[in-house]
This record gives C-alpha cells, sequence and structure tokens, in this order.
C-alpha cells in the first residue's frame, strides 16, 4: 500500500508548481523530519511527520490551540457559539479567505460553510460521494468516535455552519483543532472528479493553510512557499524545505553543520552535546506523551491476560528507561502520561518478576514459551527515542522466561499501516496527546474500533469513556478516567514503559519559535535572523 502511494505522490509532483528562483534576500528555513508524509491529506493521517508537513503547513481548522498551550483560540472561525444544552455548535466564518492555486486546479471563490461541510462530511457519512475516494480509512475521524457523536452539520449560510451533537461532549471543540480536521475545498473536489482525477485531491493539496506546496521528492525533500495571502499574515520565511532524514544522528549531525536550523527529537545520548554547542539551543519541556509495548490480543496465545501479564512481569522496565531514554524519561504505569489531569497516580503497574512470569506462563499452558514477532519502530519519537534497543532489551528479558522473539521493523508509513491492520504480536509504539485531554489518548489507543492496535475491545472501559465525555466537570471526568485506567492495568493490553522530556535542538538565529505541547511543528511565525 505504501509502496502504490509513494509512486501516486511522487506522480503528483508533476502537477504542483516547480521551485522557481528566489530572490537574494529570501529567507529559507530547512527542517530535518524523520519520514515522509503517509499522504498529503490530513484526513487519512496518523503520523506526527505527515501532520508536520501537511496540515500544519498547508491546511487551517475552524479553531486551533494558541502556540505553546492547550488553549482553543478562533482559526478559520473568527467566533463561535454553544447553547445552553452543550449540544449546538455555531460556527462564524472569517469573510475573503482564500484556497491557494496550483497546477491542477485555480479556486474561483473563497472559504465558504460548503467546504467546512465537506470536510467533515467526506469523513462521516458513508453514502457522500466523496466518502470512498482515497482508498484508505479515516482513522482519527473514527478513532474519537465523531460519527456516532454528530446529529447533524448544516450551512446556515455562506459564513455560519451550525454542528449538532447527539449529547453534550466535553472534547467537541478541542477535537475540531485536531489536523485531521483540517479544512479543504469542496469546489477543487468538484472539479478533480468532474475531470476523472480523483486521486488529485490527496496528492496535490489546495488549502487555505501558511504555505503552498511546491514539490515533493519521496524519502527525500518536501518544497513549500510561503503564502502571500494567508489570513494570518504572510509568514516571515520565504521557503520552507522539509528535509526527510530518517536516521537520527544524521539528523544531529546536519543540524550542527548548518545544514538544517530545526530538526526532531534527536536521541536522548545527543542532548549533553547538543546543549555544548555554541550554535545551537535546545529548548526542552515535560512531554505529554507515552511509549509503550502492546499486545495483538486477536492473535493467540496473546488473548490470554495471564500471557499478557507474565509478559509484562518478565520485563525489566526501570533498567529500560535507564538505557534508552538516558535520564529524559519517566518510568509509567498508567496508560496516561502523567501530566495529564486524568492520569491515575496510585497503580503499581508491572513490577520486574521473571519468576513469577514463569509461573504465570506455565499455569496459562506455555512452561517451556513459546514464539512471537514483537515490531519496533523505525523512527525516534519523543516517546521512544529509540525502539531497535528497546525491542533487544525486551527480546533478552523475554528469551530468560522461555519466549524467543523475533524483532520486525520497516518503513515507517508501512509500520503504521500493518499495525493497524493487525499483522504483528506485539509492538512498541505510543503518542503525544493531540489536545491535553484524557479522552484523546485512551480514545485513539484503547476504544473498541479498527484504530486500536491492540484489537482489545471492552464494554466496561468504553462505557467510562462515554460517561466521561458527556460531563464538564472535571474532576467527575477525571474519576472516571482512572477507574478506565485500572482497567486496562487490569487487562494488560498494553504495558506502559515511559512518559518523555520532549527536547527540540534549533540553531540560534531561529526567531520565534514555540515548543508544541502536543510535538507538533508550526513555522507560520518562525523568523531568521539577518
Amino acid at each position: 500500500m505504501m509502496a502504490k502511494l509513494t509512486l501516486r505522490l511522487a506522480a503528483a509532483v508533476a502537477l504542483v508548481v516547480a521551485a522557481g528562483a528566489a530572490p537574494a534576500t529570501a529567507k529559507t528555513l530547512v527542517y530535518c523530519s524523520e519520514a515522509s508524509p503517509e499522504s498529503f491529506n490530513p484526513m487519512f493521517a496518523s503520523a506526527d511527520s505527515t501532520m508536520d508537513a501537511v496540515a500544519r503547513t498547508i491546511y487551517d481548522r475552524l479553531v486551533r490551540f494558541k502556540p505553546g498551550t492547550t488553549e482553543v483560540e478562533p482559526s478559520l472561525a473568527e467566533r463561535w457559539e454553544v447553547s445552553d444544552d452543550g449540544r449546538i455548535y455555531t460556527f462564524h466564518l472569517r469573510p475573503g479567505v482564500a484556497f491557494e492555486p496550483n497546477a491542477a486546479f485555480t479556486p474561483t471563490r473563497p472559504l465558504n460553510a460548503d467546504d467546512v461541510v465537506y470536510s467533515f462530511a467526506r469523513q462521516w457519512q458513508a453514502d457522500n460521494p466523496f466518502h470512498a475516494l482515497g482508498g484508505s480509512g479515516y482513522e482519527y475521524f473514527e478513532a474519537l468516535g465523531l460519527g456516532p457523536m454528530l446529529q447533524a452539520i448544516d450551512k446556515v449560510d455562506d459564513l455560519t455552519v451550525r454542528f449538532t451533537l447527539k449529547a453534550p461532549n466535553a472534547t467537541f471543540l478541542a477535537t475540531v483543532a485536531l489536523d485531521f480536521a483540517s479544512i479543504q475545498s469542496l469546489e477543487m473536489a468538484q472539479a478533480m472528479v468532474a475531470k476523472g482525477t480523483p486521486e488529485v485531491l490527496d496528492q496535490t493539496p489546495v488549502g487555505t493553510g501558511p504555505f503552498v506546496l511546491q514539490a515533493y521528492d519521496p524519502d527525500s525533500r518536501i518544497r513549500f512557499k510561503a503564502n502571500p495571502h494567508y489570513w494570518d499574515g504572510k509568514p516571515p520565511i520565504d521557503t520552507l524545505v522539509f528535509d526527510i532524514v530518517p536516521d537520527a544522528t544524521v539528523r544531529v549531525s546536519k543540524l550542527q553543520a548548518g545544514e538544517c536550523q530545526v530538526t526532531t527529537q534527536p536521541l536522548a545520548t545527543a542532548v549533553p552535546d547538543l546543549k555544548k554547542d555554541p550554535n545551537i539551543e535546545v529548548l526542552q519541556r515535560p512531554g505529554d506523551n507515552l511509549g509503550y509495548l502492546g499486545f495483538n490480543v486477536g492473535k493467540t496465545p496473546l488473548g490470554d491476560v495471564r500471557v499478557r501479564r507474565a509478559l509484562a512481569m518478565a520485563i525489566n522496565r526501570p533498567a529500560i528507561v535507564d538505557a534508552v531514554y538516558q535520564g529524559a524519561g519517566t518510568l509509567v504505569n498508567s496508560a496516561l502520561s502523567p501530566v495529564e489531569w486524568g492520569a491515575a497516580r496510585d497503580l503499581k503497574g508491572y513490577p520486574y518478576d521473571p519468576k513469577a512470569a514463569k509461573a504465570l506462563l506455565a499455569e496459562a499452558g506455555y512452561p517451556d514459551g513459546f514464539a512471537l514477532s514483537l515490531w519496533a519502530m523505525p523512527v525516534s519519537r519523543p516517546y521512544n527515542p529509540d525502539a531497535r534497543r528497546m525491542a533487544e532489551m525486551i527480546q533478552a528479558d523475554w528469551a530468560a522466561v522461555g519466549v524467543k522473539t523475533e524483532i520486525v521493523s520497516m518503513e515507517w508509513g508501512a509500520y503504521l499501516n500493518r499495525t493497524q491492520a493487525g499483522e504483528h504480536d506485539a509492538l512498541l509504539l505510543g503518542g503525544t496527546s493531540d489536545n491535553g485531554d484524557p479522552d484523546n489518548t485512551l480514545t485513539f489507543v484503547l476504544a473498541c474500533g479498527e484504530q486500536n492496535r491492540m484489537k482489545w475491545c471492552d464494554k466496561p472501559f468504553d462505557d467510562l469513556l462515554n460517561q466521561a465525555r458527556a460531563l464538564t466537570d472535571q474532576a467527575k471526568r477525571a474519576e472516571l478516567y482512572v477507574k478506565a485506567q485500572k482497567i486496562v492495568e487490569e487487562q494488560v493490553p498494553l504495558v506502559p514503559i515511559a512518559s518523555s522530556i520532549v527536547s527540540m535542538p534549533i540553531r540560534k538565529g531561529v526567531l520565534n519559535y514555540v515548543l508544541d505541547p502536543f510535538g507538533r511543528q508550526n513555522f507560520a511565525k518562525i523568523d531568521l535572523a539577518e
């Protein structure tokens, strides 16, 4: 699937505007990214690397998070109202917001309510004429339960859209601030379908965001130009380049050599030296993230909770945190990052006890162990800076209790697609909260649905999440989330490993960079010193 996508995206380069010669005074910022985008449509994406390269550059959403915070502020909607019963959200759009043209399509009108309705209805309604385009599931929309949440989306007038929910939902406003909810052009969709080229929609984006795609060389570079008509002001830099470098060590070397001005999360071992470099500033904050080991409960013998608990107890998690995070990670016992307001503080987790683990395996009918695959991420992320090293340590720990482990790794996009399809036995993954609300992580990672890579579905767990969403009292919501985390601890669909300190190294001379609490990149306001 990813091979076909890469070919389609490569072909799409012929449709985008070729990069022209920049004036001598133009400012170019190079960002060393860790992976290629899964798609140029954030409706189909889940990886941070995709959202950075697509949603945060090309598109906007109705509302957004104020830089550096979890506070929602206006974006394409300049204001909104919520009904007294908490079920109706009415958004008032900014007038005159332009979609930027490209070689495939030239818009004839500014953003209006039709575009907003299209952007959500395409993901929501199976009978929508655009729903089946793209050949991929709407992972975020489905994972966050937006379909069951919505009763209607109505165009009130050209600049007013009304969302009606079936019941009050405390997560709705923050949810529509997420990257998958980027607003796209209905006019372009209609034009591409009429021309018989619907695939262009997801390859050659037309958006309202701060940058415009110029060219994409798969697995190598993405080039953007500043949007001169951006409603929030033209970005200070003229050209933005994503240099795709999967190897974290190479990214750091490029940063130190001045080949890029910003890079994503370095290996923890590189941070002390980066802090000593006079040309580099290392920004840090506790991350709202969680790295975990997940079990595919649909695979034998992982469907047996005794086996999952035994494998959890066989892992020396403190040693893993020390070796992999190098002082920049905290051992976690719950399914939420400890910085979240709903995190359970009193869970004991799974103490390292190989003897008890072996006895539990014998009780489950596996006195001599068994064999399984452990899939390890090919990229370094804040929640897991070195998945290969972590996998090797887990492999050794499991071997001590008789379990033979094959470590599997592959290209990042394929890894995400194939683990979502459930091909793995166990996997290393994690994530950073998208909005600071406990519902985001718990629902996306563990609620019943295709997005759940553990293939675990527990009705009492889902019922607790549903109850919490209907409340506005944060203390009462937190109580329900703690109960949900206790179910996770008992059922062991995943084993929490660590939450990390996020380190973001930038070259001195990069101005206005704000460290994002969700681990994403925002380049709209960044400038470079002369």
